[in-house]
């Protein structure tokens, strides 16, 4: 791998990062078609390298979240519970029952797309005066698990599809974002231990691209900084509408990509 690679990888991870931190999101999730496609990281071992993105940008926007007094609560508390041992089920199926890569981008194209659809069509329908409603708990902790073990299939670590999900729902931005990265962030080492433990017995390329994945981090560390610090200067409108335009943006690329 050359340098312009790993610069390329760190411009992306920033301004990606930039993007979704405000929303909850590490970034990862959208990172993926420029490492498949752009960057040319093999299958599955675009799963482990995503995660190690979320280690290393993690820690930009919590910290930013962290300053403000935004960080932790029971929400944080119920996502970590389910999104932990589904990203390590997620690892296991991964590896042994979902290697190809048109399974892979089958699987992102019918997550991210309609996603994406429901979220941006939630936020234009729903009307101001409406009170959020959040899950409840139990339901939350499933959902959690749930996409705890798609997040551990496609490497995004969990938060990422739960932030779209639960602002969906109705919940604010502001409350579903620090959670949500603080699950990310936590789900990805434990995601990124699992493969790098199953690289040891699995054939093919199951390690991270250890080098490429640090530098993308790097640049998100960054970018998630920048974009948590920028959540409170956006209306909330303008970050569900943004947010539904990445998913669909992402789902709609890898589906023409499985039609051609």
């Amino acid at each position: 791998m050359d340098w312009s690679t790993v610069l390329l990888g760190s411009v992306a991870g920033l301004l990606i990062s930039v993007a979704t931190a405000p929303v909850g999101v590490s970034g990862a999730v959208f990172l993926l078609p420029v490492q498949v496609s752009v960057l040319g990281v093999p299958s599955p071992a675009v799963t482990p390298t995503n995660l190690l993105f979320n280690v290393v940008a993690g820690p930009g926007a919590l910290l930013r979240y962290w300053r403000a007094r935004r960080l932790g609560g029971p929400l944080t508390r119920l996502l970590i519970a389910g999104t932990v041992p589904g990203v390590i089920l997620g690892a296991l199926i991964r590896v042994f029952a979902v290697p190809g890569p048109r399974v892979f981008r089958l699987l992102v194209a019918a997550l991210l797309l309609p996603l994406g659809l429901w979220l941006g069509l939630r936020t234009v329908r729903q009307k101001r005066s409406r009170e959020p409603r959040p899950p409840a708990p139990r339901a939350t902790r499933i959902l959690a698990l749930a996409v705890g073990v798609v997040g551990g299939i496609y490497g995004i670590g969990g938060g990422s599809l739960l932030g779209p999900i639960l602002v969906g729902r109705g919940t604010p931005v502001a409350t579903v974002a620090p959670a949500a990265l603080a699950a990310t962030f936590v789900t990805s080492i434990v995601g990124a231990a699992t493969y790098a433990l199953l690289s040891l017995t699995a054939t093919g390329d199951v390690a991270p691209d250890w080098l490429l994945g640090l530098s993308c981090g790097a640049g998100g560390l960054l970018g998630g900084y920048l974009g948590a610090h920028l959540q409170s200067r956006l209306p909330e409108t303008a970050l569900r509408l943004l947010l539904a335009a990445l998913a669909t943006g992402v789902g709609t690329l890898y589906a023409v990509q499985i039609l051609g």
